[in-house]
């Protein structure tokens, strides 16, 4: 199956997937990346140069004992995962932010991650019926099966009938 006519637990694909194919209490799991040190360190050192983020041996005698992705690398990840198998590609209208964002444990090298989401509510938009809201509780989980980091999601997307 393409990538495209991949449903991923809809009844559309991402690529014909509107407002109207969300629903409140839905729960998706997705994915599965791997967190390597080379990318720990690239990513905090360019965006989140803390010594428990960028040096190994200095991390050590840190406050997490090793080297952890920066919070924001582990949203950057989670942000991949949705985008790629939850958000659609063709009614995706943008963000006005997310809420309650934690980092809730420390994400090491090795750490395998995957995306659990849970579609809280959805609501058409009262100042433009063409459009929705969607919110959605987004949970990257370690091997072990832990949250690493939890956030609300708020999305604007397409109706059907305004495409």
């Amino acid at each position: 199956m393409n990538d495209h006519q991949r449903t991923d637990g809809f009844t559309a694909p991402i690529d014909d997937r509107y407002f109207e194919d969300y629903t409140a209490g839905a729960t998706y799991e997705y994915g599965n990346v791997a967190v390597t040190e080379e990318e720990i360190i690239g990513f905090a050192s360019q965006y989140d140069p803390q010594s428990f983020h960028v040096d190994p041996g200095a991390a050590k005698q840190g406050p997490f004992g090793g080297l952890v992705a920066s919070g924001w690398h582990t949203v950057a990840l989670m942000m991949q995962l949705f985008a790629r198998h939850y958000l659609s590609t063709v009614a995706s209208l943008g963000s006005p932010g997310v809420d309650e964002l934690r980092w809730l444990k420390p994400v090491r090298p090795g750490d395998r991650l995957s995306l659990r989401l849970h579609t809280l509510d959805t609501r058409l938009s009262r100042s433009d019926p063409r459009r929705g809201i969607v919110r959605t509780l987004a949970e990257l989980i370690d091997q072990s099966g832990e949250p690493v980091l939890r956030v609300t999601v708020v999305n604007l997307l397409r109706t059907r009938d305004s495409a």
